[in-house]
């Protein structure tokens, strides 16, 4: 009489957000990328690779003699030259759309070297910026030209704001980034990276980006939209901030509405014959094709706007060597992982206004 009943748990075991984010993308990339999801997977599950991007502000010279002596090379000006030497019509599309002033060294195919971190200068410069340096071709895609006005509308950290400092043609720079902490995050890197004299050239704010339009609409020639997405491979490695959460499934299922009116304030907020990149790191075609074919949609039928999506298949052919792309994209461009050229994912497309 005195034995007494097992406690069961009231509650199921927690499962990782990590499995449930795996599980996800097994059920849905299995159909959207078929027979390439297997090493996609993979390359998402093993140590993402880097690249170096150069800091023109600090001294360039023997931060680039050190980089080549460990055997990594500039991916950007090694496609230059590619481009040069190419007779095709692609060439010369090519040749007018890339900054030769943005270096990013990387390290070849299936080489798995890690860079080390940046040394300062004698003004305290680091020499470089390590990021996944896929995140360089929506910058590159952007095409920046001499005094344009720019607006990266979800700029935090800084990696593509820093990038497109590096281009020294912006008239005036808009960094915007709706979270305050993330932003601190920004004013570090500008900090770290940027002479006082440039970063008092960049307005760094903390507004919401879907009503940029009542802020500042029509006033920029190049707009960058990187929208908050589901991250896959922070997703399926990190448990830390990891959107997968079960307490996160209402914010993740809402993603593709954020990303869409993101789009919609980065469209409104340029000019008539300007240019927007849109940009995730999720391989999903509904945070990438669905969010542009919609945005096309809206800009015609609320707000009376052409849009023309641009051809990037030349960033394909130029930087085949460097990256592994998908080469079945409706709209834009999706760099995926791969185990001997383990960037991104990173999708990218480009929008005219005309």
């Amino acid at each position: 009489r005195h034995r007494h009943k097992e406690k069961w748990a009231t509650t199921a075991p927690r499962i990782p957000s990590t499995r449930l984010a795996l599980h996800h993308f097994d059920m849905s990339y299995s159909l959207h990328l078929r027979d390439l999801w297997p090493s996609v997977r993979a390359g998402l599950l093993c140590e993402q690779k880097y690249g170096a991007l150069l800091n023109n502000f600090s001294a360039p010279d023997h931060v680039t003699q050190e980089l080549e002596l460990l055997n990594a090379t500039d991916f950007v000006s090694e496609a230059l030259q590619k481009a040069r030497q190419s007779q095709r019509e692609t060439s010369a599309l090519f040749r007018g759309s890339l900054s030769p002033r943005i270096k990013c060294y990387t390290f070849p195919r299936g080489d798995i070297t890690r860079f080390h971190p940046a040394r300062p200068d004698t003004l305290g410069l680091l020499g470089y910026y390590l990021m996944d340096a896929a995140s360089l071709l929506p910058v590159l895609a952007l095409n920046v030209q001499q005094d344009d006005f720019v607006l990266d509308l979800c700029a935090a950290p800084g990696g593509k704001t820093l990038a497109l400092l590096q281009t020294g043609l912006c008239g005036h720079l808009a960094a915007n980034d709706i979270s305050i902490s993330r932003t601190k995050r920004l004013y570090q890197i500008l900090h770290s990276y940027v002479p006082r004299e440039v970063r008092e050239t960049v307005s760094v704010t903390s507004c919401d980006g879907r009503d940029w339009e009542q802020l500042e609409g029509g006033t920029f020639h190049k707009v960058l939209v990187d929208v908050p997405c589901t991250t896959d491979r922070h997703s399926a490695m990190e448990e830390d901030n990891n959107i997968f959460h079960k307490n996160r499934t209402k914010e993740r299922q809402m993603l593709p509405m954020l990303q869409l009116q993101l789009l919609m304030g980065g469209i409104l907020a340029t000019k008539p014959g300007g240019e927007v990149v849109y940009s995730t790191c999720s391989l999903s075609p509904l945070q990438n094709e669905c969010v542009i074919e919609r945005a096309l949609e809206i800009a015609e039928t609320q707000f009376n706007i052409n849009i023309h999506v641009e051809d990037l298949s030349h960033f394909r052919t130029l930087f085949q060597d460097t990256f592994s792309f998908f080469s079945d994209c409706r709209l834009g461009e999706l760099v995926v992982p791969h185990l001997t050229a383990n960037f991104g994912p990173m999708y990218f497309c480009k929008l005219r206004r005309m």
